[in-house]
């Protein structure tokens, strides 16, 4: 049975997804403050640190697998049943999360920002919508999870180590406006934070 928090949770993302596109006179702002950013981080790319940001984009996708895989292949190895459950816990809040990131792109509809302005110049030009960033909703869903699972520091900083820097990444390749982004870190934390139950006692 899930724990009182599960709904305090539940009902603060959907606050804070639904409240922003409500108020033009915000949205414009945030609209500003997004392009301004997107610009100025175009406008100082190096190959290296754009090679540094790809990588990053280009295995989230296999770190957030391979956490509840190498969970699962410890427990079963270790005969850890607490291991065990810590990987339904991390794959279940993954799975989660990736609907309702989905769900929201699908409702929302908001357009690439090289889409949507000229000056902005993306690295490359993923086809789905911009919000929110799945790349970032993802993996703070793992870092969360993990950290909320194993709460000792080399593991809790080296997980949002990772999710910032995934995060960010997105920012810097041009294919995410910051409010994608911090959005899409917020749902994935609080949908980790509304499945704890799943952890072991």
């Amino acid at each position: 049975m899930y724990k009182p928090y599960f709904l305090s949770v539940l009902v603060l993302q959907l606050t804070l997804i639904f409240a922003v596109p409500s108020f033009t006179q915000a949205q414009n702002a945030v609209q500003r403050f997004d392009d301004r950013v997107l610009i100025d981080l175009s406008n100082h790319r190096t190959p290296q640190k754009t090679g540094v940001f790809l990588f990053l984009s280009k295995y989230n996708t296999a770190v957030n697998l391979a956490v509840p895989a190498g969970l699962l292949a410890g427990g079963v190895i270790g005969d850890d049943k607490g291991m065990r459950q810590n990987s339904l816990y991390v794959f279940s809040s993954t799975a989660l999360n990736f609907g309702f990131n989905n769900l929201m792109k699908v409702i929302f509809k908001r357009k690439r920002p090289f889409n949507a302005n000229t000056n902005i110049h993306a690295v490359y030009q993923p086809t789905s919508y911009s919000f929110p960033s799945g790349h970032a909703s993802s993996s703070f869903t793992t870092a969360t999870a993990l950290s909320q699972a194993y709460s000792k520091w080399y593991v809790v900083a080296p997980a949002y180590l990772w999710a910032g820097s995934v995060s960010f990444s997105r920012l810097y390749l041009g294919v995410h406006y910051p409010s994608d982004v911090a959005v899409g870190a917020l749902t994935g934390a609080g949908t980790a934070l509304s499945l704890r139950s799943l952890r072991p006692d």
